[in-house]
């Protein structure tokens, strides 16, 4: 849990002020597959979040569990700040039981709607690189 609450403060900061929609996708070892949104309005300094109560602990459940990785094959975590004229969208792939940036490419595969589907317009940009912050677990001496 520590190293979700390090990775969830991490991506307050990462795409800046806005309204962010964060989705995140888990395909689990039993070959279903998981999701889980949360909105977070941010605001500049100091920090302001606001979210509500119902998405919050399905989404911070199933990034715990992605980042854990032992029952997910693979996960994806896209961040959309509404903006104009188009929403700005970036993403993470969970390796390694971290959040790796996913470069525009990547991203436009792993999101690629159905070729019939009418998708709405977004710029997609490159994920930045989050800050590694350890866990006070993994500091900690184990006896």
């Amino acid at each position: 849990m520590g190293r979700a609450m390090n990775a969830l403060a991490a991506l307050l900061v990462a795409p800046g002020e806005g309204s962010h929609q964060f989705n995140i996708v888990a395909e689990r070892t039993n070959d279903t597959i998981v999701t889980a949104d949360l909105t977070l309005p941010v605001g500049a300094s100091p920090l302001r979040v606001k979210h509500t109560e119902e998405g919050y602990p399905r989404f911070f459940a199933l990034l715990t569990f992605a980042l854990e990785y032992s029952t997910n094959r693979r996960a994806v975590l896209v961040a959309t700040t509404a903006g104009e004229p188009f929403p700005r969208t970036c993403g993470w792939t969970v390796r390694d039981g971290r959040l790796n940036p996913m470069d525009r490419r990547e991203l436009q595969e792993a999101v690629m709607p159905h070729p019939d589907a009418v998708a709405p317009l977004h710029l997609v940009y490159d994920a930045p690189e989050l800050p590694e912050i350890p866990d006070a677990d993994e500091e900690s001496p184990r006896g």
